[in-house]
Order: C-alpha cells, then sequence, then structure tokens
C-alpha cells in the first residue's frame, strides 16, 4: 500500500518542518519530490538527504508570495519530469499580534503566503494535473481554523488564513474532481516545530498548550507527513473535500 513509485511530488515550504518531513516521507514511499522554498542552502540538504535513499529529488528556490517563481518552479519540473502528480502546499508564515495592536502589514504578509500563495500554487499547478486527470493536492491547514469551536488569541491573521485554506480545499474538491483531481486538506495540532519551540521548552506554557490533548504531548512532523502519504495516494482515491485533523485528540476535549 502506500506506493508513489513513478510519481511526481511537488512540496512548497520544503525546507523545515512538516515540509521536510512530508518530502522525506513521499520520497521513501517512492516518488520522486521536487522540494521548494527560499532557502537555498535547506533546499540543497534535503535534496542530497533524498537522492541518498535512492530517490531522485530537484531544489528549486520558489517564493509562494511571488507568482513568477511559482511559474518558473512549475515549469522547471514539467520539463524534467514531463508532470507534477502531487502537491503539497504546505508553505507558511506565523506570528503573534493581539488584534487590536495588528498592522495591516502583518495581515497581509500572512493572508499573502498563507493563503493567497496556496491559490497560486495550487491554480498553477491544477493546470498541468487536468492535462493527465490525475492529481492530489494537499493543503495544510491548522486546528486554529475556525469552525470547531475553539478560537485563539493573538493570532487573528493566522486563524483567517487557515479557516479560508479549508473552504478553499472544499471548493476546489468540487471543481477539479472532474479532471480526476483530488484535493483534501491536514489540520495539525501542536506539532514540534521551529515554529512551536519556545512555547514547548516553556514548561509552563507547553502545560497550557497540551492541556487539551488528551495524548499530553505534541505530535511530530513525522505523524503529519504519514497523512500527507494517504492523501498523495491511491489509497485515497474515494477521499476529496475532506478535513482531517491530526491533533492528538485536541479537538475531542
Amino acid at each position: 500500500m502506500f506506493d508513489l513509485t513513478g510519481k511526481i511530488a511537488f512540496v512548497s515550504g520544503a525546507s523545515s518542518g512538516i515540509g521536510r518531513a512530508s518530502a522525506l516521507a513521499l520520497a521513501k514511499q517512492g516518488a520522486t519530490v521536487v522540494v521548494t522554498a527560499r532557502r537555498v542552502e535547506k533546499l540543497n540538504e534535503l535534496a542530497k538527504e533524498i537522492i541518498a535513499m535512492g530517490r531522485e529529488s530537484l531544489p528549486i528556490v520558489m517564493d509562494v508570495t511571488k507568482k513568477e517563481t511559482i511559474t518558473a518552479a512549475v515549469n522547471k519540473t514539467v520539463e524534467m519530469y514531463g508532470k507534477i502528480d502531487i502537491l503539497l502546499n504546505n508553505a507558511g508564515v506565523a506570528e503573534f499580534a493581539p488584534f487590536l495592536d495588528l498592522t495591516e502589514e502583518q495581515w497581509d504578509k500572512t493572508i499573502d503566503t498563507n493563503l493567497k500563495g496556496y491559490f497560486l500554487v495550487a491554480q498553477i499547478v491544477a493546470h498541468e494535473m487536468a492535462k493527465h486527470k490525475w492529481g492530489r493536492i494537499i493543503n495544510i491547514a491548522s486546528i486554529a481554523s475556525g469552525g470547531v469551536g475553539v478560537g485563539f488569541p493573538s493570532v487573528a491573521h493566522y486563524c483567517a488564513s487557515k479557516g479560508g485554506i479549508v473552504a478553499m480545499t472544499e471548493a476546489l474538491a468540487i471543481e477539479l474532481a472532474p479532471m480526476g483531481i483530488l484535493v483534501n486538506c491536514i489540520g495539525p495540532g501542536v506539532i514540534e516545530t521551529k515554529m512551536t519551540e519556545g512555547m514547548l521548552k516553556d514548561p509552563k506554557q507547553a502545560e497550557a498548550l497540551l492541556a487539551r490533548s488528551p495524548l499530553k504531548r505534541a505530535g511530530k512532523t513525522e505523524e503529519i507527513a504519514a497523512a500527507v502519504v494517504y492523501f498523495a495516494s491511491e489509497e485515497s482515491s474515494y477521499t476529496t473535500g475532506s478535513i482531517l485533523y491530526v491533533d492528538g485528540g485536541w479537538l475531542a476535549n
């Protein structure tokens, strides 16, 4: 199961965290993985690691807020491999700011990266997927995405972007299904990444952050990557428009 041999995966925000772990997981299952982000050194390191596994990888510098870099990255991928089968939309930013102090610049930066960036990458890649009548688009949202009865203070801009990703996933699932493209979304809970490192190292913050989790621990990036592999595979052939919260039971509490 979950054999991705012959598939071409395109990962945004691959230089660290969930993107990096997912790129490695996709490669482990046999995919050729195109890794994209802004940090070229990190991308080159990741590509070397994938190649050392006996898989093929292509690192491309890409900024999801700049459409021309997305177009160039997709064109280079298609030129090299002839297609894109799997897209992991993962690039994102997060910064805390109380709502009354939140600046327009902070709002725009977050929405442009986390939501508009997903739209741009998905649209450009979907045009290529439609040519082959097969595709998997996987969007990374968050438990902080609204609609679940739980609010998160000081990240209104982040929550708005992640809620938009959930809504866009559902809309794209309907529109792209006739083209053989499935669109799904993963909502991670508290995951051990650079974004949460500071909070998890502070005992009081960590305790408060994990108080709702029945498992009483943060998740690992590899646990999100496992969900990515499912949505990327043939085994998800009857799943589209779904939001899978991988949160250690956080939302169930």
